[in-house]
């Protein structure tokens, strides 16, 4: 097949996506297909643009580069583009996506993940992976998602959503259950997330999240263990569980090698796992998902487990989760890059 595999963007999470991206092409070339890596917000700027070369020579836009221990900075990425335009696709991405079988999102957060770039997609006539643009939308936004897992009886943390408004009127200084959550409520790798104590502490996590959107959760601290679970085509992988060296699963832990242990399939009793794992499943059928995804869950100490959310593009990265759950079910990350797109084009071909 010829395949874009398209990454980067403008998101906090730019470099993770870099990163997923040019490790998804190596696989896929590795499985025979032609495969052209661009940067969505860049795309390819050349005065020539020779789409048959650029899926004969195999193209990448960059290197793989390790994520830093830092977000990027948007504003100088958006600085380095030639034309200065503040649309977001780049130029030439519509063109050479429509001369592709499918394009690979290896992107993370924003547009990439919120659905706005699948309703362009769909729109364009052209296919890619993962979940449409509803379940993208409903995914994304963790308040949307956990009011959608309580109509649907899925067990989920108690939480509220405040805006920037709430903080000005005082109404966000509401909450009084403590130690709590504090995330942006479409964010993705923990940026801008606070785990508080108190009330000394609350307001300075609420300035944090708002930094990074208009609109935060702020949900009830579980104690336990942190677990996740990989569906492919619906199906849920084996369980893995995270357990950081240090502090919680923040972007530092989440993307530097050995900051985290993880182990799969998780130790936890049978029964336990295979509940979780259909509560996975169930959670990806009510957020309206396709293809794949990963449902984060928290295992309480008595035994009970919550669902967090759901994420419709996991990171492709060396140490991200999806991989490692598919290894040991014997799917190697070449297969699974290749079977991710396969199981993408099959929701066309239905």
């Amino acid at each position: 097949m010829r395949i874009v595999v398209l990454a980067g963007g403008l998101s906090t999470e730019r470099d993770v996506s870099i990163t997923s991206g040019c490790l998804v092409a190596d696989a896929l070339r590795k499985k025979g297909h032609n495969v052209v890596l661009l940067d969505v917000f860049m795309g390819y700027e050349q005065d020539e643009c020779d789409i048959e070369n650029l899926f004969e020579s195999n193209y990448n836009f960059t290197a793989n580069v390790p994520v830093g221990n830092t977000v990027p900075d948007i504003e100088k990425i958006k600085a380095l583009r030639k034309d200065k335009s503040a649309r977001f696709l780049g130029r030439n991405v519509e063109e050479i996506c429509r001369s592709a079988d499918i394009t690979f999102l290896a992107l993370h957060g924003d547009v990439g993940e919120n659905g706005k770039l699948q309703a362009t997609l769909d729109l364009l006539g052209i296919k890619y992976t993962g979940s449409g643009s509803l379940g993208s939308a409903l995914a994304m936004d963790k308040g949307v998602s956990k009011s959608i897992f309580l109509c649907n009886n899925i067990s989920t943390a108690a939480g509220e959503v405040y805006t920037k408004a709430d903080l000005k009127s005082g109404a966000a200084e509401g909450w009084n259950s403590f130690p709590c959550v504090v995330k942006p409520c479409s964010g993705g790798s923990s940026v801008g997330v606070s785990i508080v104590n108190d009330k000394n502490e609350y307001m300075g996590a609420m300035n944090e999240a708002f930094r990074y959107e208009d609109e935060i959760l702020v949900e009830e601290y579980i104690k336990g263990r942190e677990l996740s679970v990989g569906l492919l085509d619906g199906k849920a992988l084996p369980i893995i569980e995270i357990v950081p060296k240090q502090g919680f699963y923040d972007y530092v832990n989440k993307y530097q090698p050995g900051s985290t242990e993880e182990f799969c399939p998780a130790d936890i009793p049978q029964d336990v796992t295979e509940k979780i794992q259909r509560e996975a499943e169930r959670a990806y059928k009510a957020l309206k998902l396709d293809a794949y995804a990963r449902i984060d869950f928290m295992l309480a100490e008595d035994g009970s487990f919550y669902c967090l959310e759901a994420n419709t593009l996991p990171g492709m990265t060396p140490t991200s989760l999806l991989p490692q759950e598919a290894e040991v079910i014997g799917i190697d990350y070449p297969e699974l890059c290749d079977r991710l797109a396969r199981l993408s084009l099959e929701k066309y071909n239905q």
